[in-house]
């Protein structure tokens, strides 16, 4: 814990959730004396201590959660990632418009993990929302198989890198090579969720075993581009990070899109059915010889 932080994102918050729930089944955490930096109550309220199983130390006085966070939930099946929307959706104070793209961009981070990260613990996830810039920020993570694992059954991916590129493209899914997904994953979750954050001119990243994507928020002088290769988006690239088999989501959210839903879905859709045909045709493109 550092000695001057007060907070953290909740991706690093669910990370470190994710690490002590796996550290655990494994033999325990053993730690001396526990410091009393000013992130302590912080992270005690937010329940990562009901993880670490260590005790704190303190005594303190717990703030009333309703209308600004929800603390750590562990996400093992679709009733808890359902019973998590539910409770985030007054955390909001929005219209349903505004709420109906944050709900999709939760219930995919939840779903993708349920579905293909093959994580023993689940997932452990954590929201916060910010009143005065009407921000709501969301961590999950998992100690599953990792992107690059997950998609190896349908596709080549050389490095962590790619496999996470490949897995912010719209329909991409480990569950078939066939570009565009199948009836029952489109393989547009990862894509469409990049695609919010974008529009919302906010941070996006993605850890899985190596490497890292952290989409970067574009300036209020840009005009807002989705495109379906995520390397044209204004990013960062880190390859060397200590390998984590899992996968961490960390997404910023604006309440009030810059950009209307219906415009937003539009535009989403758009890019979506022209980047997969723009894939099928390099996927199925004969050579030709002179």
């Amino acid at each position: 814990m550092h000695a001057k932080w007060v907070s953290v994102h909740p991706a690093a918050v669910a990370f470190a959730a994710c690490i002590a729930d796996l550290v655990t089944r494994n033999g325990g955490i053993h730690v001396g004396q526990i410091s009393p930096v000013r992130s302590l109550p912080y992270l005690v309220r937010m329940r990562l201590f009901d993880y670490l199983k260590l005790d704190h130390g303190s005594e303190f006085i717990e703030h009333e959660e309703a209308g600004r966070f929800i603390p750590l939930k562990r996400l093992a099946n679709t009733r808890q990632l359902s019973d998590f929307i539910v409770d985030m959706i007054p955390l909001l104070h929005a219209t349903p418009q505004e709420v109906e793209p944050i709900r999709y961009v939760i219930s995919e981070l939840g779903r993708n993990v349920l579905e293909h990260a093959n994580s023993p613990g689940g997932a452990f996830v954590y929201a916060q929302y910010y009143r005065e810039s009407r921000t709501l920020s969301i961590g999950i993570a998992d100690c599953g198989v990792g992107v690059r694992t997950s998609l190896s059954h349908a596709y080549r991916t050389g490095s962590d890198w790619d496999a996470i590129c490949l897995a912010l493209r719209p329909g991409v899914t480990g569950t078939t090579p066939k570009f565009g997904g199948n009836e029952y994953n489109a393989g547009a979750g990862l894509f469409f969720t990049k695609s919010i954050a974008c529009a919302s001119r906010n941070y996006f990243v993605v850890y899985s075993g190596s490497a890292m994507y952290k989409l970067r928020p574009l300036s209020k002088a840009k005009t807002i581009m989705l495109y379906g290769d995520p390397r044209m988006d204004n990013h960062t690239r880190i390859t060397d990070l200590p390998n984590w088999t899992g996968t961490v989501v960390g997404i910023d959210l604006a309440i009030k899109q810059e950009v209307p839903f219906a415009r937003l879905m539009q535009l989403i859709r758009d890019t979506f059915s022209v980047d997969v045909r723009t894939q099928r045709k390099e996927q199925y493109k004969k050579p030709r010889f002179i």
